[in-house]
């Protein structure tokens, strides 16, 4: 009987492989499926916290968190990621936009914020936006850490063709999130 357990002990040792680790920089399409990317040299802990800018006459917080082992199903991968979630409000303080509560599902794009990777030496992060409704607006944003208080913000949506065949008539459509270069946020 001691046998046959460790027998078996052996075989599920060897037929299991152990998840590989990556530093987080590492080119996704270089690395094993179900890779972990980690930010093995806290390249994301300086962007964590509360921001807020003023943008056109809206107010824009922004609150950005560090998830770790985030799967990506697309990619079959596990990473370190910086997710924003952000309230958009005009300048009477009515709310236009509110991500901060969301609760997204696994392979939900609508809405999020995603880091997909950092540039050190520039002190920059890139994300992936998921776009608003009907996917509007969904593009790429980069953060550049300015010094401990600040960062800059650049934001370039992608075009979107929508017809009411992808976008029911009468849907919100507009993008919030500010289309601009160089906006500076600061910390809270």
């Amino acid at each position: 009987m001691k046998n046959i357990k460790y027998l078996a002990f052996i075989i599920i040792s060897i037929s299991c492989k152990s998840q590989q680790v990556y530093p987080l920089n590492t080119d996704f399409e270089e690395v094993p499926q179900g890779s972990y990317l980690k930010d093995i040299n806290n390249e994301l802990s300086p962007y964590i916290g509360e921001y807020h800018a003023n943008f056109q006459g809206h107010i824009i917080k922004l609150f950005i968190s560090k998830e770790t082992m985030k799967f990506f199903s697309s990619l079959n991968i596990y990473e370190d990621v910086l997710s924003i979630k952000y309230i958009i409000t005009n300048s009477t303080g009515n709310t236009l936009q509110d991500t901060k509560n969301a609760i997204f599902q696994p392979n939900q794009i609508l809405h999020t914020i995603y880091s997909r990777g950092t540039y050190p030496n520039k002190n920059t992060v890139w994300f992936n936006y998921g776009g608003t409704n009907c996917g509007v607006g969904w593009g790429a944003i980069e953060l550049k850490k300015i010094n401990s208080s600040q960062i800059s913000w650049e934001y370039r949506p992608n075009d979107t063709i929508i017809d009411d065949s992808k976008c029911p008539p009468g849907t919100d459509t507009t993008i919030y999130l500010p289309e601009t270069k160089d906006l500076i946020f600061t910390k809270q």
